[in-house]
Parts: C-alpha cells; sequence; structure tokens
C-alpha cells in the first residue's frame, strides 16, 4: 500500500500530462474546449479517476466525451512516459459536476436575493409592534421595580438577620 501523499502527488502529475497533452497531441476535431479539473487515484495506484469539465452545448458535451474515450490509450501511454511509474493506471475520464453544482447555487442565491428584496419592501414602511427598544437600561425607570424588591432579600429584615 502506497502513501497518501505519493498518490497525491502521482494525481497531480497525471492532471498536468493529461492536459498538455490534450492539448499539444491530441487533434481529434470532437475535442471541445475541455478543463481537466481534477484527479484521484486509488491507494494501489492502478486506477486514476480524471475529471473534466467542457464548454459548450450537451452535444459539445458528448462528442468530447466520445474524443477522450477514443484518446485514452495515447493518454495513457503519455502518462506511463511521463511519471515513470512501474505500473501505469488506467485513466477513467468522468464529467465533473461542478459547473452543474455552481448553477444550483447562483439558482439559489438569486432566489433569496430576491425574498429578502420582498421582506425589505414589505417591512418599508411598517412600524414596531412595541416600543423601538423593548430592553430597560440601567439609570432609566428606577421606580419601575417590582414589589417587595427594596433591595433586601427575601426574608429577611434588612440588616441579613432572619425575620423574627
Amino acid at each position: 500500500m502506497s502513501d497518501t501523499a505519493r498518490a497525491r502527488k502521482l494525481a497531480d502529475r497525471i492532471r498536468v500530462v493529461v492536459a498538455e497533452t490534450l492539448q499539444r497531441r491530441i487533434k481529434d476535431p470532437r475535442l471541445g474546449y475541455v478543463t481537466i479539473t481534477d484527479t484521484r487515484i486509488t491507494g494501489d495506484l492502478r486506477e486514476a479517476t480524471v475529471f473534466y469539465t467542457v464548454f459548450g452545448d450537451d452535444e459539445e458535451r458528448a462528442a468530447s466525451a466520445a474524443a477522450l474515450e477514443s484518446a485514452k490509450g495515447v493518454l495513457r501511454s503519455e502518462v506511463g512516459r511521463q511519471t515513470g511509474v512501474r505500473f501505469t493506471p488506467t485513466l477513467t475520464f468522468v464529467p465533473d459536476a461542478l459547473p452543474e453544482n455552481a448553477r444550483t447555487i447562483d439558482d439559489l442565491l438569486a432566489k433569496a436575493r430576491e425574498a429578502d428584496a420582498q421582506v425589505r419592501e414589505a417591512s418599508s414602511g411598517a412600524s414596531y409592534a412595541g416600543d423601538a427598544d423593548p430592553y430597560r437600561k440601567p439609570g432609566e425607570d428606577e421606580d419601575d421595580e417590582e414589589p417587595g424588591t427594596d433591595g433586601q432579600e427575601p426574608g429577611t429584615d434588612g440588616k441579613g438577620s432572619p425575620d423574627a
């Protein structure tokens, strides 16, 4: 079993090698604007999962996925040549869900902004149901103390001795 630091370094190196190879050597016209976002490798360094995004519509995504699958052998041989590991890991290409997650978060933030604007609009002419500041402050309304609280403890005569 390898250590996680070595696996992380190898995964980073695979990401760079795949990205550079796609940019320089692969001339498939189906390959669109592909960005390699992340690479993860198993603990035994035998299988690597390469996450990617494609700029464009669904047709371009499907075409780029087909181009990556057809270029898998060239990419794997280049990874083996540049990394120098004993066993070159198999490559699996997975479309990254990051753009969809970002779009969902943007939609949720837009809904929250709209709800905040509605609340702000509804409360613009409103007034407080009670006092503006319902809390007592020291030094204000000293005579509004509860009955029987004249500063002495209950059950004493004011001098600290119990009532007789």
